[in-house]
Formats: structure tokens, sequence, C-alpha cells
């Protein structure tokens, strides 16, 4: 397996699970929220970066003339609509935002319709969100199965352990 690849991989769940926990600012608090995606914003600009060799393909394929890539062509819309909504929940977050705005000394008035955007923008997230993982499922199976092929779990073995002052040999 391609160092890339592992790195796409562990990115890829990073971004993903950083995303699950963004769908509920409640539970993190709206600093925590904010700051974090932040952060995201950043790991999925590494994502695009990572992949751009298949962006610059899939343009080309796409847009040649007699293709039939019609599952590839579906994938390369959705990546486009996933990432064109990312930049409108970015948009609409920092136009809303309590926390990193203002710490960065910018004060915003309260627009109900940035804050709409945003509510729209993140539920629309979650659907393309799905379907982007469910069109990846084979390449996340394959890579997760590539990762862990022949690692299997051993037992750890502890040799000279002094516990409560007592040597213990396992």
């Amino acid at each position: 397996m391609s160092k890339q690849n592992r790195t796409k991989l562990l990115l890829d769940i990073s971004t993903f699970t950083a995303f699950l926990i963004l769908m509920d600012p409640r539970s993190s608090g709206i600093a925590v929220h904010e700051w974090l995606a932040i952060a995201l914003s950043a790991t999925v600009i590494v994502h695009f970066l990572l992949n751009w060799s298949w962006i610059a393909e899939m343009t080309k394929r796409v847009f040649s003339k007699g293709n039939t890539l019609n599952g590839s062509r579906v994938n390369y819309i959705l990546n486009w609509a996933l990432f064109i909504n990312g930049i409108l929940i970015m948009l609409s977050g920092i136009m809303i935002s309590q926390s990193v705005m203002p710490s960065l000394g910018f004060s915003l008035p309260e627009n109900f319709t940035w804050r709409g955007l945003h509510e729209f923008s993140t539920n629309l997230s979650m659907l393309l969100m799905g379907l982007h993982v469910a069109m990846h499922w084979n390449w996340i199976v394959s890579t997760v199965k590539l990762i862990f092929r022949g690692k299997v779990m051993q037992p750890v073995v502890v040799v000279g352990v002094t516990i409560n002052g007592k040597d213990i040999q396992a």
C-alpha cells in the first residue's frame, strides 16, 4: 500500500470524525465548533491537494467528446457539489461567528439570512457526505484491508516489571 493512500485514509477518517463532531455544536460548545471548523477546512484543502491528479484527470475525461463515464461523471459532480457546499458552510459560518471572528477583532452584525444559509448548507452536507462516502466505499474498505493485512493482534508480553516492590515475570 502506498504511503499516500494511507495518508489519504487517515486524513479522511479525521475529517469525517471532525465533521460528525461539528454537526452538533451544542455538544462541544460554540468556540470549539468554530475553531474545529477552521481546522477542518485545512484538512479539506489537504485532501483536495492530495487528490489533485485525480481531479485534473477526471476534468479532462468528463469534458472530452464521446466519453461514457456515467458513474465517474456523477462522482465528479458530487465532489464539486460537496466542495461548493463546504465553501458556503465556511463563509456563512464566518458571517455568524460568535467566537473566532470576535477573537480576531471583528464584530459582524447578526444576520438571520447567513444563519439560515449555514443551517441549510450544513444539512445538505450530510446528504452529500453520505453519498460521497457511499461512492468511495470500496476504496475505503480495500484500503483498510490493505493496512491491516497480515497484522494479527499479538498478546502483549511484559517481562521484568516491578509492581508494588515485587518483580513479576510474564
